[in-house]
Formats: structure tokens, C-alpha cells, sequence
């Protein structure tokens, strides 16, 4: 037999087998003798009232045991009769390559940047020296831009794909079991490269092939069926099918598209700052305690309001994490998160932007479709200006960016290339600034310190999603122009994170399969 139990747990037994075990027993109405194994199903902090408790759901097992099912997913030798070629190695083109291996076809993935060990050289070049690499970078690269920018693992998107088989996947290659129960699984970016290199070995020893430093330069297409790719301005691949999930900082791809006459559309996105604080100040405000009991981890938090016709939101957060250059050329500066597994950074970040749509972008579209990326470049270069053309982010004090005022000096940080004291709220648009302005006093009413001293806001956060959308007829996922060529993921404008790319890899990979069938 198999009974379902929640339970109220506090945070220093959370990890108390036995008594999570007996509690089990009581709530049942059973001997502790009769319960053969507990599995946990859920696992979430309820910090609502003055003391925080941990909820658990388990799976109670009386006089039976579980079977496994992480080897339930099997991969398969794949022939070379068919091929389809996957361009970028992020969790929508993995994913894609590994469900490709599950249906018996052969994935050869195309990534422009270097393998995920070698690309920590180019981001450490990055950090101390301010050099970018735009085929290396916190963007590109194996593992794609969620594999060195936190690796948070919680979507919204469940209705599009399989979550729990997605989370499998990973446990599968070494992630950490309990991501299958946290109500925010989290890997952490030291974490991750590990896992991303024992996918790759699954793919190859599997009879896939992963390419590195390959960009691609055009699209070989006859009548409007794209039959391959040219690497480097050089080398021709073709394949019976081309999966695109190039991610949302490729505009070289974009712009390609565009030549060969591909259809592309304009989308809104949101644009902002990252907004930094103690992880100590957020800790005492959700957890009402200026001391972390033990067993809770660095708490997090996400707002959102309306101010006036504009959404204003926090997005990608990162409790116990550090702000990164996210930019991926010369003279821009963008900046993202991340984190580590045990996530024990002093500060706590979280992108913290504004929806921008086409109102905002109307002195561009002259360049439809590219109206919205121009809005996005053109921000991104004069940060890099006001930086001193660093990446020395601008910075400035929350209170005296509400307050109108020029930051006379600014909190420690965990960027690591260093700040620039700028007054935000002078040099970028009144769309952004005025809706940020107000937001910060509806977050502080709701939790009470946001709006800090102690709190800075750095620029710019751009690249929350692709201002472009490559379109895909709906229920085969192919471009509606191109046969055999399907959008996929962030860059294509269907997902937003690890957990729904690799969903729409996997989405893609099914109707590939059903491609080549037909």
C-alpha cells in the first residue's frame, strides 16, 4: 500500500529521517514498523507566519518498497540513416539531442563556443580584465547561458512538457536527487559544468557528435527547405531536419534569417536594472529573524505590480548569489546572476525590470523586425559609456535613485569588474526609470526594508528574453515557410529558463521524429 502525507516540519528536523518517519506513522494511524520506505514528493518553506516551517509531502510506503524509475530513461545506440542537426549546445538543443537518441536518430549539435571547461577561461578574462569574447562568454558556450548563471530549475510552464522527466534527466547525469522535490530546485553553476560534460558523454557514446567553436554562417536551403548549414564560412553540414535554439543573444542568427528571407517577428521583452541587497536584510524580512535558523537556506522573494500600463517585476533572483557580465561583444555591458549550489554569498540579487513593447520602441520601426533589439542595443551601449567603457556597471543607492539623487558612494557588491557611480535616474528613458521608481515603494510596503540604504541597483538587465520571435505552426512546431526547419527555445521566443527549454528541445526532438516518419 501507498498513502500520500503532509507534514509540518521545523527546520532543524528537517533532515531527520526517523522523525519524519514517526510523523508518518501518527498521521496514518500505523506502527512505524509497517512503513518500509519513505519517498519524498514536495518539499517548500512556509515563512507566512512569525516562525517558518518546512511543508513536506511524502510518499508512504506500508509493507512495500519503490521502484526506481530514474532508469527508466534509456538511450539507444542511434544509425546514420537520419540526421538532424541541432544548432546550440544550451538545454534546448541538449535536450533535444538526448530525446533525438531516445527515438533512434542521430543528433549532431553545432555550438559556436568552447566545451564548458574551456569556456571558464574566457569568463575569467571576462571578470579581470573586461575582455569579451563573443563566440565565449556567460551566454555562449556549452550548457548555454543557464550553465555558468545559476542553474534555477522552477517554471510555470508545466503544461507544455514533461517537468518531472526534465529534472530526471538531470538527476540522471549527477545532478542532486533533491532537486525532484524542492519546490525551487536549484543546481548551482558549480555544479553544473559536471553535469553538462556527462550529458555530452551520453550523446557521443550514444552515436551523436557535438561540435565546438562552429559557428554557423548561412543556412543551405532549396525550395524553401533547409537541407543544412555552413560552419565558419567554410565547412557545408547538411541533415534531413535543422533544430534552431541558439538562444536569446545570437542576433548574428537573427539578422541571418532575415537575409535569407526567413520569416521573424517582433515581440515585447522587459528591460531594468539588477537590484542588489544583504542576503542578511532579505533573511530578516522573509524569515522575520534577524538570525537564519538553521536548516533554512538563503531566502529568496518575487514581486510583481502594475504601474499604470506597464508590468514592473523581479525576475531570475538569486538568494546567497553574484551579479555577472552577461554582455556578449565589445562595448556593451549587460548584467545577469547567479549562484552556487550552497548559495552562501553575502548579497542577494534579482533582475528587477519593466515590459517594454512597442510603444517604446517606435523611433526603430524603420528596422521592423529588429525594432525592439535596436531599443536593446542601443541601451546596452550607453551603459558601456557610462561605465567609462568598461564593465565597470553603472551603480546607484536605491533610496537615492527614488530620491533623485546622485550616489555619493556605493555599497559592497559582488560584481566582480567593479561599479561606476552613476545617477540612473537621469540617463536612461522615462519608461524604465519612472515605473521602477514607483514599484520600489510598492515592494517596500510589501516587504518592509526592500527599499534600503543598504540596497543598489546596477545596469543594465536587457536580456530577460529574445526581442524576437522565430514563428512555428503550433502543433508540428516547423516554421511555416521553411520545411524541416523548427524554431526551439529561448532564442525562438517559446521558453524562458533551463526547465522550459529543455521541455521544447524535447517538444522539437517529437516532431522531428514525426517529420522523418511522414
Amino acid at each position: 500500500m501507498i498513502r500520500n502525507v503532509e507534514l509540518e516540519i521545523q527546520p532543524q528536523k528537517i533532515f531527520d529521517r526517523e522523525n519524519i518517519k514517526t510523523l508518518s506513522a501518527a498521521k496514518l494511524k500505523i506502527s512505524p514498523d509497517e512503513i518500509t520506505s519513505i519517498n519524498y514528493l514536495r518539499r517548500s518553506i512556509d515563512a507566512r507566519t512569525k516562525t517558518p516551517l518546512y511543508r513536506l509531502i511524502v510518499e508512504v510506503y506500508i509493507n512495500q518498497f519503490p521502484v526506481n524509475d530514474i532508469d527508466s530513461i534509456k538511450y539507444k545506440r542511434v544509425r546514420n540513416h537520419k540526421k538532424v542537426l541541432i544548432v546550440g549546445a544550451g538545454p534546448g538543443g541538449l535536450y533535444a539531442a538526448l530525446r533525438l537518441i531516445e527515438l533512434g536518430i542521430k543528433p549532431i549539435v553545432i555550438e559556436r563556443g568552447k566545451n564548458v571547461r574551456e569556456r571558464r577561461r574566457d569568463l575569467k578574462i571576462l571578470q579581470q580584465d573586461h575582455v569579451v569574447n563573443p563566440d565565449s562568454n556567460y551566454c555562449f558556450g556549452e550548457g548555454g547561458a543557464g550553465t555558468y548563471s545559476d542553474g534555477k530549475l522552477y517554471t510555470r510552464s508545466t503544461k507544455r512538457g514533461n517537468v518531472s522527466k526534465v529534472l530526471k534527466v538531470f538527476v540522471k547525469h549527477g545532478a542532486n536527487p533533491d532537486i525532484l522535490i524542492d519546490s525551487h530546485p536549484h543546481i548551482g553553476s558549480n555544479k553544473l559544468p559536471k553535469i553538462i560534460e556527462s550529458i555530452r558523454s551520453t550523446i557521443i557514446s550514444n552515436g551523436g557528435e557535438i561540435l565546438f567553436n562552429s559557428r554557423v554562417t548561412d543556412f543551405i536551403l532549396k525550395d524553401r527547405k533547409v537541407l543544412g548549414v555552413v560552419l565558419n564560412n567554410q565547412k557545408e553540414l547538411v541533415g534531413d531536419a535543422l533544430i534552431l535554439a541558439t538562444g536569446h543573444s545570437a542576433r548574428d542568427i537573427y539578422y541571418l534569417l532575415h537575409k535569407k528571407n526567413i520569416l521573424l517577428e517582433s515581440k515585447p521583452f522587459a528591460m531594468g536594472f539588477r537590484i542588489e541587497h544583504p542576503q542578511s536584510l532579505i533573511d530578516e524580512i522573509q524569515y522575520h529573524s534577524p538570525v537564519r535558523t538553521e536548516n533554512l537556506p538563503a531566502a529568496s522573494y518575487s514581486l510583481a505590480c502594475d504601474v499604470g500600463h506597464r508590468g514592473v517585476y523581479t525576475f531570475c533572483m538569486c538568494p546567497g548569489g553574484i551579479i555577472l557580465p552577461a554582455t556578449t561583444s565589445p562595448e556593451e555591458i549587460v548584467v545577469n546572476g547567479m549562484s552556487v549550489s550552497k548559495r552562501n554569498s553575502p548579497f542577494a540579487n534579482s533582475g528587477f525590470v519593466v515590459s517594454v513593447g512597442e510603444r517604446e520602441w517606435q523611433k526603430y520601426n524603420n528596422s521592423f523586425p529588429f525594432s525592439g533589439l535596436m531599443l536593446q542595443q542601443e541601451l546596452e551601449h550607453l551603459t558601456f559609456s557610462l561605465a567609462n567603457n568598461s564593465q565597470s556597471a553603472p551603480a546607484q543607492r536605491v533610496t537615492d535613485f527614488v530620491n533623485r539623487k546622485f550616489s555619493t558612494s556605493l555599497p559592497k557588491s559582488s560584481y566582480i569588474p567593479g561599479l561606476t557611480s552613476v545617477p540612473l535616474h537621469e540617463m536612461y528613458p522615462d519608461f524604465l526609470i519612472k515605473p521602477l521608481q514607483q514599484a520600489l515603494t510598492i515592494f517596500n510596503h510589501r516587504m518592509k526594508g526592500y527599499l534600503s540604504e543598504e540596497a543598489q541597483l546596477v545596469a543594465i538587465e536587457s536580456r530577460t528574453s529574445s526581442p524576437i520571435r522565430i514563428p512555428r505552426d503550433r502543433e508540428i512546431y516547423m516554421h511555416p515557410e521553411v520545411d524541416g526547419f523548427f524554431p526551439c527555445g529561448e532564442g525562438a521566443g517559446f521558453a524562458g529558463g533551463i526547465v522550459s527549454s529543455a521541455m521544447d528541445g524535447e517538444n522539437c526532438a517529437n516532431a522531428c521524429f514525426d517529420y522523418l516518419r511522414s
